[in-house]
Order: structure tokens, then C-alpha cells, then sequence
């Protein structure tokens, strides 16, 4: 992999941390191939919904990066088209809209 193809420079700042793809792997139980589409931006091909930003959070932790960097990155190029994000998003504007306060406390 090239560093042109790095988003954010990850690759970059990883080596120069000193740490392997397989490290962050061993001890995130992530695989190479999830921490490899991180760091080249493509996002559409970690698993959906809260695996992603899971994934980007360990990843980002790992090499001790801002992870609203990269989750920012994330959420402005997931489409609003993208099952995983949009579902999770549609779930909670709907869950939002008709649970109400005393529907919580049974009042």
C-alpha cells in the first residue's frame, strides 16, 4: 500500500509510531484487511452500523490519533444510501419521534 492512498496519512503516522497492521490486529481481534480499508478511506467495506465506528475507534486509539478525525471522514462519506449508517440513523429519528417522556416512567 502507498501512502498516496492513506487517508489522513494513517499509514504514515502508524509506521512512524513504529506499529504493524498484524499489531493493531493481535490485540484489537480487528483483521488486517478491516485496519488496511481504514486506512485508505474506504469505509464501505468494514462491517455496518456500530462495528464501523467501533473499528475506526480501536484503530484510531491504537495508533494514538484523534478518532473524530477519522470518524468525521467516516459519517462525510457514508451516502445516505448506506444500509448499516442509514438504518441506524432512521432507528433513532424514529425511536426519537414517538417515545415520549411519560411513555419511559409509565405515567
Amino acid at each position: 500500500m502507498t501512502d498516496e492512498n492513506s487517508v489522513l496519512g494513517l499509514a504514515t503516522v502508524r509506521r512512524n509510531r513504529g506499529i504493524t497492521l498484524q499489531q493493531i490486529s493481535d490485540s484489537t481481534k480487528i483483521g488486517v484487511r478491516a485496519l488496511e480499508a481504514i486506512e485508505q478511506g474506504e469505509f464501505r467495506k468494514l462491517p455496518g452500523g456500530i462495528y464501523a465506528t467501533s473499528y475506526i475507534r480501536q484503530y484510531a486509539r491504537a495508533i494514538d490519533y484523534d478518532e473524530t478525525v477519522i470518524l468525521a471522514l467516516y459519517f462525510r462519506q457514508a451516502a445516505p444510501g448506506d444500509a448499516g449508517l442509514s438504518r441506524a440513523a432512521a432507528g433513532k429519528a424514529s425511536y426519537r419521534t414517538w417515545v415520549t417522556p411519560s411513555a419511559l416512567t409509565g405515567s
